[in-house]
């Protein structure tokens, strides 16, 4: 069941700059961007974004306390500030996991704490469950675990609730194309043309953004697209949903066991249209060591106020618990092996 929370935080800390960054090249065709924040002596927590495609911000450095946290945040490969912007070619689910273990190993970090929302969900229990000897625990927000209902689910059935922003999104395909959203945008999003994948890009983003808050918001940053943005999300996500997320049927509830001796909090909006509570409910039953926090007035986006609240109240519960386990442990658990 859901537990209720005594806030201990109400809101994102102060910004912050980082003190490092840089470009890491994973293969011989692909370089992510990286950065570290807060306390180089700290306890390291790696931010995955969500999408697939959709990049990190400067904002997502905001959820952690910088006094107590090494704060690691990177785009994954095809987005945000990591090159080629929106390639296709060697990206798969299996890429984004090996990618996480180069960069830690990069950063020189044993093990740390995976904090990831929607796709980024998806993306820390693939980590976690491959690596769970280097994974100190999970904060986990928007469950999305990449099955064939989901992704029908964003398609078609948002519909239901969102029947003006769906229909735009359908008719931007010509009628007789409009059976197969999936792969008729994925076409167009692929072809080489700008006047052919721009407006698709643009639709697809649009879409995604007006269901994934509770109150509708500002969608400027998709009406021109100008740092490729929105071109990036729609092209790999389309990608990521046409190979069912590079994941295997039955994926995770098989491998569960690897990880829930580790800490998890699971953080959903009540009304998240774009990734509905039964997917996080089930991971809860499943995983029922798990702390599962329900946030009444909230959609899909970190951002909105109730999600802030709760994620930066699930961070500070983790720094206190390894405060208290400090008395005891004769070393720190953030350490490499």
């Amino acid at each position: 069941m859901p537990r209720s929370e005594t806030p201990l935080r109400s809101d994102l800390f102060p910004e912050i700059s980082p003190y490092a960054s840089g470009m890491l090249a994973v293969d011989g065709r692909h370089t992510i961007y990286w950065e570290q924040s807060g306390n180089p002596e700290g306890v390291p927590v790696v931010f995955l974004h969500g999408g697939p495609g959709a990049g990190s911000a400067p904002v997502h450095r905001r959820f952690f306390d910088p006094q107590f946290y090494r704060i690691v945040v990177f785009d994954q490969r095809g987005c945000g500030r990591s090159m080629p912007l929106g390639d296709l070619q060697d990206n798969t689910t299996a890429h984004l996991v090996s990618d996480m273990e180069k960069l830690r190993s990069h950063l020189g970090v044993g093990r740390w704490l995976l904090f990831g929302g929607s796709w980024g969900s998806t993306l820390a229990l693939a980590y976690g469950l491959r690596h769970p000897e280097r994974t100190m625990g999970f904060i986990l927000r928007g469950i999305f675990l990449g099955t064939r209902s989901e992704i029908d689910w964003f398609l078609h059935g948002m519909r239901s609730i969102f029947p003006e922003a769906w229909r735009d999104f359908a008719e931007h395909l010509p009628a007789s194309e409009r059976t197969d959203l999936l792969s008729n945008y994925y076409r167009r999003l692929i072809d080489r043309n700008p006047d052919v994948h721009r407006p698709a890009a643009r639709a697809w983003s649009r879409y995604e953004a007006a269901c994934s808050t509770l109150y509708p918001t500002a969608r400027a940053p998709f009406e021109s697209d100008h740092g490729g943005f929105a071109l990036a999300l729609s092209r790999v996500e389309a990608h990521y949903f046409r190979h069912n997320t590079f994941l295997a049927e039955g994926w995770p509830w098989d491998e569960l066991n690897r990880v829930r001796n580790l800490p998890c909090t699971i953080v959903q909006g009540r009304y998240d249209i774009v990734c509905p509570p039964v997917t996080a409910e089930t991971l809860s039953r499943a995983w029922p060591e798990a702390r599962f926090v329900i946030v009444p007035d909230a959609g899909h986006s970190a951002l909105e106020p109730g999600i802030r609240a709760a994620l930066v109240n699930a961070t500070e519960s983790y720094r206190l618990s390894v405060a208290d386990d400090q008395l005891f442990a004769p070393r720190f658990p953030w350490e490499a092996a």
